[in-house]
Parts: structure tokens; C-alpha cells; sequence
């Protein structure tokens, strides 16, 4: 039997709408897909109707499949001769563990094919109405995950990244926002920058809270994940940027400085 392929394919930050065309065509021809928690359900409809659809997903505070059993899955349907569409949330090699992966597969002779996805990083600001770059404002910007920040040992460098570019963007980071709040202000970063909170981001049931680093923790108290963290001056471009707000029942945000305290715009 000829061995299969595997497709390491990005579903995009939520909307299924911003799915890749290579992504589509490939899921569309898929004989199984294998999916993460993020994906939109939307887009499993987009496979053939005799796919296998296998649930690999991971969410915090529950039973997980380990990476290890994953990688298997992969390989024993490529093996099998199948064309496998593994689908993660956002870009696979963006904090997805894609690179495992790839890796596993590469060491197996699997074929193996990458398709970039827009990645929530990017995407969900963007639908926030916040820019990571803009020439007035931020030059630079990086992007950490949220889980290095209660780690007695973190590979980030919170003291230099407190002030090292001019835009963070936080992902996996909403249960870590003290500990990142704390961080940020501890190596420098000025109490008064704007921070926001986007739960949900590039869906229906987008929010986005508005503070600044001193009152973001209180005000996002309710929030859930998923979640994104961007913190620099461009947050408070969202006043003006906000497109999605306005186009339903998404994207309420809530303004926390003096002249907008208490006010909402759906």
C-alpha cells in the first residue's frame, strides 16, 4: 500500500472565514482530519461526508491525549495510506506544537506538507480594532505564551521583554494575568499602559475589556478562555479601530479610563 501524507494545516483565530484556500481544498479532499479544541466545528463540515473526523484536542483543566499518542494517530493513518488533514487552531507552528509534530513525522519518512493559518496573534487585535504596529506608535512587537509566566524557571525573559519592544501580545495567558501584570510593571513597563483583553476573538462571542496595567486584573475577572493579552500604546487606537463592535451582538467592549469608566459599546 502506498503511504499517505500528512497536511499540517492552520484553521485560522476562529472565524472560519479566514481560513486559507490551500487549507479548504486540502481539508475538502481529506480521507481523515484530525482537529484541535480551537477549531471552528464550522469547517469539519467542509470535509467529505465518509471522512474520520478524530478529536485531539486540549483544553485546560481536563483529560488530555498526550503529544506522544497524537504524533501516533498521525503516523498510523499515513501509514495506512491516507490523506490526513491535521487541523490546528490559528497557525500550526505558532505556539501549536506543530514543529513537534512535523518532527515526529520526519522521523517516520512520512510526506509531509505545512499550510500556514492566520494566527490568532495577529487576527484577533486586528478584530479588536488594535494594530500591533503603527508609525506612530510601535515598531516592534513580540509574541510569548502565557504559561511561562508562573514558572520559577520561564525561557521568556520578562525583564527584558517588559521594555524591550513596543507591543506584547499574551497568548494562553488569561489564569497568568497577574503574574504578567506583576512581570511587566516589575522590569519597567509604566503602570498607565493600555492594556486589552479579548475573550473569544474573531467570533460571535467576541469581548474585549479595556484597562491598563494597574486595573486589568479586576476588570477581566469574569472573562473565560480562550483569551489574548496585547499590552502597548496601540491598544488605545481600539476607541476609533473598533470595526467588529458595531457589526452585532459581538465585540462589546468596556472602556476603563477616567472619561469612559462605566461605558459600553456593542
Amino acid at each position: 500500500m502506498t503511504s499517505g501524507k500528512v497536511f499540517l494545516v492552520g484553521a485560522g483565530p476562529g472565524d472560519p472565514g479566514l481560513m486559507t484556500v490551500r487549507g479548504l481544498q486540502l481539508l475538502r479532499a481529506a480521507d481523515v482530519v484530525v482537529y484541535d479544541y480551537l477549531v471552528n466545528p464550522v469547517l469539519l463540515d467542509e470535509a467529505p461526508p465518509q471522512a474520520q473526523r478524530i478529536f485531539v484536542g486540549k483544553q485546560a483543566g481536563t483529560h488530555s491525549i498526550a503529544q506522544c499518542e497524537i504524533n501516533e494517530v498521525l503516523i498510523n493513518y499515513a501509514l495506512q495510506g491516507y490523506q490526513v488533514v491535521r487541523l490546528k487552531g490559528g497557525d500550526p507552528f505558532v505556539f501549536g506544537r506543530g514543529g513537534e509534530e512535523a518532527e515526529a513525522l520526519a522521523n517516520t519518512g512520512i510526506a509531509i506538507e505545512f499550510v500556514p493559518g492566520v494566527s490568532s496573534a495577529v487576527a484577533v487585535p486586528a478584530y479588536a480594532g488594535i494594530p500591533l504596529t503603527h508609525r506612530n506608535y510601535a515598531s516592534s512587537f513580540a509574541v510569548v505564551t502565557g504559561h511561562e509566566a508562573i514558572k520559577s524557571k520561564s525561557s521568556v525573559d520578562w525583564a527584558k521583554l517588559a521594555t524591550a519592544v513596543d507591543t506584547v501580545v499574551i497568548l494562553m495567558g488569561l489564569h497568568q494575568l497577574p503574574s504578567i501584570v506583576a512581570q511587566l510593571m516589575a522590569h519597567g513597563r509604566a503602570p498607565g499602559t493600555p492594556v486589552a483583553v479579548i475573550e473569544q476573538g474573531t467570533t460571535p462571542r467576541q469581548k474585549t475589556v479595556i484597562g491598563t496595567l494597574t486595573d486589568i486584573v479586576g476588570k477581566t475577572a469574569a472573562l473565560k478562555a480562550p483569551a489574548l493579552i496585547v499590552v502597548g500604546t496601540v491598544v488605545s487606537l481600539t476607541d476609533k479601530l473598533d470595526w467588529f463592535a458595531g457589526t452585532g451582538p459581538a465585540g462589546t467592549t468596556y472602556f476603563s479610563s477616567a472619561e469612559d469608566a462605566g461605558a459600553e459599546r456593542s
